[in-house]
């Protein structure tokens, strides 16, 4: 790449990180690694050309990259401080939130069910020259017991309920942030709605505590693995 282009990518991501930050508090470590990690890497061939939009975009396996701007909040609300030294993600997907937690600490792990999107994601990862993602292709509900436990954890998919495994792998004090999926009936209509919510969840000594921060929207987790 020249070096042109070069800095053309780059003066693209920082306005991204710019639109970002008119929106949530960013502080300048998670800026620069938004300027840093090229979202284009990440997306798919014939939507490259919206990769520096704050948009979720498509991927294969009926799957999606969250938008920079859902990537930015649940990275805030897991509370990283200089005292955070390794993080768990389950759903890897295209690998871009690895990417950015990357640049914030020391280790990352992560896990996908669906072997070819992990691989494509190595590949992102290889390409960017990121050296401290470790990732496994598994049923990420089983969590990855070797390394635990984890400061941090962080579900990129949405689920009903936090399989207990998860914060059995979390360390006292350290937090887990998921999109719980939270059923509300209206009173206009008859059915029950599926609300999905950025959860925070505590650990401490005396139980979990939980924090409710705001909406989103990601897929659903799915049990097993997916060699396709």
């Amino acid at each position: 790449m020249s070096e042109f282009a070069s800095k053309l990518k780059i003066q693209k991501c920082q306005t991204m990180a710019d639109k970002i930050a008119d929106k949530v508090p960013l502080n300048k470590t998670l800026y620069d690694a938004f300027v840093n990690i090229d979202r284009e890497i990440f997306i798919s061939k014939g939507l490259k050309q919206h990769a520096y939009r704050l948009d979720a975009l498509p991927l294969s396996q009926d799957q999606w990259i969250s938008s920079p701007l859902t990537v930015a909040k649940m990275t805030l609300a897991l509370d990283i401080d200089k005292s955070v030294d390794s993080i768990l993600e389950i759903g890897c997907g295209s690998g871009y939130q690895a990417a950015i937690l990357s640049k914030l600490i020391r280790r990352v792990f992560t896990i996908e069910r669906i072997e070819s999107l992990l691989l494509d994601a190595k590949k992102c990862f290889k390409t960017l020259g990121i050296s401290n993602i470790h990732a496994r292709f598994d049923d990420g509900q089983r969590g990855w017991r070797d390394y635990a436990p984890y400061d941090r954890i962080l579900l990129s998919a949405s689920i009903e309920k936090v399989p207990d495994i998860l914060f059995e792998q979390l360390r006292d004090g350290g937090i887990l942030v998921a999109p719980m999926e939270v059923s509300s009936k209206s009173p206009q209509k008859s059915s029950e709605s599926i609300q999905q919510l950025i959860t925070q969840f505590t650990k401490t000594k005396s139980g979990i505590r939980v924090k409710t921060l705001e909406e989103c929207l990601f897929v659903p987790i799915i049990d097993g693995t997916n060699k396709g």
